[in-house]
């Protein structure tokens, strides 16, 4: 069946924006309350600017540690979920553009079963509930909010090594794939970009690598000197989006950011954006204030800040992988 319904940009007016609270220590390399107090410093942020906060924390003590470092205008939520990374095992919420909102939850693989914790797969059926929305049977395939990026007029963003890796659905071709984005999500072009950054957790997603930020108007990474890992990746991806006609805009990259000899996954383009502030991830590199700037200029509307996103990323992904929107419904 098809559906009218249509997941807006993320620029579009937002009631809540849910973030994940870290809790499991095994999974952030000793980094656990750096990532807590960055986290918390995100969701302080956006809530300080006046759009409600709810905090998803894990159970009493890790509440109590959330309640010491946040502002006191973020709302705690104590659910059950294995890792905080909500984009992606949370809801994916569309509007029919008559007052309607409805969520839509998908399958759940553990990024291709490489990291599986017992939560992730219920989290965002509960998420729906406490939103009290409906949705419906759970999708007939596996897919990850981060790995789409989408202009609010049907276009969509996402990248073939992830949607196309065999470790999702290796039984649908790239006919079917766009087929289910039309079906479920309303989506009814699809710009397929190549990779994503090099050693990202999620084969690619594309939210650590192009974002729009209007339509047809795609945000991405320029390399920042002859050392950028991801240059050809950059380079392969504005070619794309150029030869689809799409608007590119270009942010510096980081740079190469290696810890212990290992090229980081780090990305300015794991912004949020809310309905007041935009959050962008900085990771102490040279390009930090020039990135955050370049992010400001898009957005002239809101307000943007850099917040320190090193510890998150050290647990796989960064600011935007860790929250999800609940997008207004407009009279």
């Amino acid at each position: 069946m098809t559906s009218t319904f249509l997941m807006p940009p993320e620029w579009h007016p937002q009631d809540w924006l849910w973030v994940g609270f870290p809790h499991l220590a095994e999974e952030w390399s000793g980094l656990i309350d750096q990532a807590q107090e960055q986290i918390a410093a995100f969701a302080s942020a956006v809530a300080d600017s006046g759009q409600q906060v709810r905090l998803v924390v894990r159970d009493a003590a890790n509440e109590m540690r959330a309640r010491s470092l946040v502002s006191a205008a973020v709302t705690l939520e104590r659910r059950t979920y294995g890792d905080v990374w909500l984009r992606d095992t949370g809801p994916l919420v569309v509007l029919d553009g008559q007052g309607s909102r409805a969520a839509r939850l998908f399958g759940f693989n553990g990024w291709g079963e490489k990291y599986l914790m017992p939560g992730d797969q219920e989290i965002g059926a509960e998420l729906v509930a406490s939103a009290g929305l409906e949705a419906g049977a759970k999708a007939d395939w596996i897919l990850e909010g981060g790995a789409l990026d989408g202009d609010g007029t049907g276009l969509v963003a996402t990248t073939e090594q992830c949607l196309l890796n065999p470790n999702r659905n290796p039984h649908l071709s790239r006919a079917d794939l766009e087929a289910r984005l039309r079906r479920d999500l309303g989506y009814d072009r699809v710009l397929w970009l190549g990779d994503g950054l090099i050693n990202d957790h999620t084969d690619g997603h594309v939210d650590n690598l192009a974002r729009f930020v209007g339509p047809n108007r795609l945000a991405l990474p320029r390399a920042t000197g002859p050392d950028d890992p991801n240059a050809a990746i950059y380079a392969d991806a504005k070619a794309r989006a150029l030869d689809a006609g799409v608007e590119v805009v270009e942010v510096p990259s980081p740079g190469l950011i290696e810890w212990a000899g290992v090229v980081q996954p780090a990305s300015y383009m794991n912004f949020v954006i809310t309905s007041n502030l935009l959050v962008v991830p900085v990771f102490g590199a040279p390009h930090d204030a020039d990135g955050v700037a370049a992010i400001a200029e898009l957005f002239p509307d809101r307000a943007t800040v850099g917040l320190m996103g090193d510890a998150v990323l050290a647990g796989g992904g960064g600011f935007h992988c860790a929250s999800q929107q609940m997008p207004k419904v407009l009279a």
